[in-house]
């Protein structure tokens, strides 16, 4: 017998009762987005490798370990996007849409990148991104915070906290680089394997190790704030100035630098402790360099993506879903006669009644096993179509959840019955 063949391993189905759990998530990101007016994009599953190597850095995790890489029929390098920022950046500059305007977008699907699966980190895994276009000052880094935090509320989402830094301007950063590597050049000796890795290459990265072993050097070295542009100090004074007024509360990380190598200026991330190790639910901040490091012209930009599965389980775990919405109706049908008409009624209530959940039973059997199939789909009330009502012109109303007299009711007073209910 043929082996079964099973998912691959990291990337996993969503089955009917789990994507119902999904629907609602996303209808309320999607509702958030309008509400703030922000408009949908959609970008290709698959993009050309350099796009990735260009825009995320080639001495990154990300590049040098975790992309699914291959070659199509052409003998072109592809990539399965590993996150959606330079996909909407290449999306934005291709047609134009970021020259001269301001943008707000947001996007929503699934990512791909080589990681060992654990909880809260996939192979596969879905986030909702917000990109944004146009402007420079520290509102629209504020506003995409804000947004955040109301969506937090939205949810009925607790527990959830707020880190932010400034990594200044590129200038201002490599500056920093420079006195960061004289540092860490002194502890060689006591640098992991990733730390040495990254020593020339993306030592900042370093600063944001979770090697317990390193805490001790990573605390005592140099503050990138104290070598902050003037430019820079002045944009997170006015962020911090904005959050506050609002109430939200926040803490200073100096060790918040984010994996990429495209950030400036502004970075957040909104953590819980509820996940162990995997507690990052949301991250972002500025780009201001990557649409012109994408070929495009110099455009200020900024914004965040949120891991839907990690969101997902906290929502989950506190039982902040609501129930799924059960069928209103289940049709019952009994006999060849009450079947053919019984479609042609289900099809006319629902025509006739567009707010109208109707199931129908498309498996025959008896009439008892039929309502015990109704009663387990959750309906409010059953519909009852045999021989002998169709002869009468007539249908059975059975009710499921309340102690109720079944009656009976005219087919032609059914919507007018269903409508007053």
């Amino acid at each position: 017998m043929a082996k079964n063949i099973k998912s691959i391993r990291g990337m996993h189905d969503v089955l009917p009762g789990d994507s119902q759990n999904w629907q609602y998530l996303e209808s309320v990101l999607s509702s958030q987005m309008k509400r703030y007016c922000y408009q949908e994009i959609r970008m290709p599953v698959v993009e050309s490798t350099a796009l990735f190597s260009r825009s995320i850095g080639e001495v990154t995790d990300i590049v040098e370990k975790e992309m699914y890489t291959f070659e199509d029929r052409n003998g072109d390098s592809l990539t399965l996007r590993p996150e959606g920022t330079a996909s909407c950046v290449r999306a934005g500059i291709q047609s134009g849409i970021l020259h001269n305007t301001l943008q707000r977008l947001w996007y929503m699907g699934p990512m791909f990148r080589h990681e060992r699966p654990q909880k809260g980190r996939y192979r596969q895994f879905h986030q909702i991104g917000v990109e944004t276009f146009g402007m420079a000052n520290a509102e629209i880094d504020a506003e995409l915070i804000l947004l955040t935090a109301d969506l937090w509320k939205r949810l009925g989402l607790s527990g959830v906290r707020l880190e932010i830094n400034s990594l200044g301007s590129n200038e201002a950063r490599n500056q920093y680089k420079d006195i960061l590597i004289s540092y860490l050049e002194g502890f060689k000796d006591q640098l992991d394997e990733d730390s040495l890795r990254r020593l020339y290459s993306n030592p900042l990265r370093i600063l944001d190790t979770k090697n317990s072993e390193m805490k001790e050097i990573v605390e005592s070295a140099p503050k990138l704030s104290d070598y902050l542009d003037d430019d820079s100090k002045q944009h997170f004074e006015k962020l911090q100035k904005i959050l506050t007024k609002a109430g939200i509360e926040f803490e200073i990380n100096p060790n918040l630098v984010r994996g990429l190598d495209y950030y400036c200026k502004t970075v957040f991330e909104w953590i819980t402790d509820k996940l162990g190790a995997q507690g990052t639910i949301c991250a972002g901040g500025r780009y201001d360099g990557l649409v012109e490091q994408l070929g495009g012209k110099e455009t200020p930009a900024a914004g965040f993506a949120i891991g839907l599965e990690r969101l997902l389980s906290l929502l989950e775990e506190d039982d902040l879903i609501p129930e799924s919405s059960a069928p209103d109706l289940y049709l019952v049908m009994f006999g060849e006669a009450a079947e053919i008409e019984g479609m042609v009624l289900a099809e006319k209530l629902r025509s006739d009644n567009s707010e109208l959940d109707l199931m129908t039973n498309c498996s025959a059997g008896s009439m008892k096993s039929q309502l015990k199939k109704a009663d387990k789909s959750g309906a409010q009330i059953a519909l009852i179509l045999g021989e002998e009502e169709i002869e009468k012109q007539v249908v059975v109303v059975k009710y499921l959840r309340q102690k109720q007299e079944q009656i009976t009711v005219p087919l032609n007073e059914l919507n007018t019955f269903l409508k007053n209910l």
